[in-house]
């Protein structure tokens, strides 16, 4: 049969047209299947560094070969990240490119209006990117966070042959060790944050979701290396210690009065800790009616009154101790530090059933308070809600509100006298001729 010219000349036209067809369903298989595989990798991802010791425990007991290869790919999991993130990597730059050569294909035989280019942008730019987004890592990954056990069983074998498949292996090592190179130099750089600039960090990082304890811990824990043994210490006056001379009634008489755990010992004066006598250790005596009760008392551990706080935690640590004697310049005993007193400075205040809860302030109104003369400077700014730099800036050595007072004005200041502190006016309301007993102070909006 005899053709007409028209439609030979069209032939090969028709022709190209099938062979389009059919590559173009040939790459879109092939795209199914790498999203699948882009899929199982990145739920891989999530799985292997979700697993939970019990988790972890559990596959070291069934002695699987699959739970094995995972547990050894977990023990490397620097070249583990490096071969998930690479075959990962590949697999979606293969999907972009055969999608870009079906959508090249579809919008070649159209005109090039600017409608049509800009069709073509969104399909191939947006379309593409939220697909492989959605169905090749937020999915995947979503499932793999509550299927972790699951999913590591089942991708541990083929991660395994890929981790030691060139040209994927080649890469992991080079990924690797270039990664090592720049950690390595990025530890040389010598990078110091004052406490300041933490502080600074974490006032531009406070969320409406952050709770108040949640943000008084961390701001506990930015200034905990620069706050003193001095400043949280218990100081001498206030401690309960015992004469090394009383009778075993008399002792037994004060611990059930103090209701403390442990109390410092002294020789004549209280300047003299001889040492410190555990409550339990007189337990198995408790029935005695006289007993040598001094020779149960432990060796004290004396630290100096300018100790950092974070410091004397790692010692606490190391001698599992829970109370230092503080000590001043001349050796004398100044005070009294517990671990309690050092943790309260991140957590708050720990209050146990043999705390007395006697308000240590009395808040008037928003810009009136009331407190006593021995309060220390660090409760201070904290009922205040303040910094306290301003304070910081002008006090030497004292520790305590009256102190700051006393140093201040250069003499212990009577009934109604005051000094001011930026805009902080404090007023003496008692006091007698050895210290302040109560101040009031008011907050002075300018």
């Amino acid at each position: 049969m005899d053709y007409p010219p028209e439609i030979i000349s069209e032939i090969p036209v028709i022709m190209s047209a099938g062979i389009g067809l059919s590559d173009n369903i040939i790459s879109f298989l092939i795209i199914v299947l790498l999203i699948a595989c882009t899929a199982l990798i990145s739920a891989a991802e999530v799985a292997f560094f979700s697993l939970t010791p019990s988790e972890k425990e559990q596959i070291k007991s069934e002695k699987s070969g699959s739970g094995g290869v995972g547990l050894k790919l977990l023990s490397k999991p620097k070249e583990l990240l490096a071969i998930i993130l690479i075959v990962n990597n590949f697999i979606n730059v293969c999907i972009v490119i055969l999608a870009t050569g079906i959508l090249e294909s579809y919008f070649q035989g159209n005109d090039n209006s600017e409608s049509n280019q800009l069709l073509r942008f969104v399909v191939e730019i947006l379309g593409i990117t939220a697909f492989l987004l959605i169905f090749g890592e937020v999915t995947p990954k979503l499932f793999a966070s509550k299927n972790a056990y699951a999913t590591v069983r089942l991708m541990a074998t083929p991660i395994n042959i890929l981790n030691n498949l060139p040209p994927f292996s080649w890469l992991r090592w080079l990924l690797v060790n270039v990664t090592n190179i720049v950690n390595q130099r990025a530890k040389k750089r010598n990078i110091k944050l004052s406490s300041d600039d933490l502080e600074h960090a974490l006032a531009l990082t406070i969320e409406d979701s952050s709770s108040e304890n949640e943000q008084r811990i961390l701001e506990g824990i930015v200034k905990f290396g620069n706050t003193d043994v001095k400043q949280i210490m218990q100081p001498r006056m206030d401690v309960i210690s015992l004469n090394s001379t009383k009778s075993f009634e008399e002792v037994l008489e004060v611990i059930l009065e103090a209701g403390y755990s442990r109390i410092p010992v002294y020789e004549k004066s209280q300047d003299n800790i001889i040492g410190i006598l555990y409550i339990k250790d007189l337990l198995p005596y408790i029935n005695q009616v006289e007993f040598e009760w001094t020779s149960l008392i432990r060796k004290p551990f004396f630290i100096p009154d300018n100790k950092k706080i974070d410091d004397l935690l790692k010692d606490f640590q190391n001698m599992k101790m829970h109370m230092a004697i503080v000590v001043d310049e001349y050796g004398g005993a100044d005070g009294l530090v517990t671990l309690e007193d050092v943790l309260e400075e991140i957590v708050g205040d720990i209050t146990d059933e043999f705390d007395e809860d006697d308000l240590v302030y009395t808040k008037i109104d928003d810009t009136t308070y009331l407190f006593e003369g021995k309060t220390a400077l660090v409760d201070f700014y904290k009922v205040l809600d303040i910094d306290g730099k301003e304070f910081e800036q002008l006090k030497g050595e004292s520790d305590t509100v009256g102190g700051f007072m006393v140093e201040q004005a250069g003499k212990i200041l009577k009934n109604n006298e005051f000094v001011k502190c930026g805009h902080f006016k404090l007023i003496v309301e008692s006091s007698d001729k050895r210290k302040i007993k109560l101040i009031k102070t008011i907050i002075e909006n300018d």
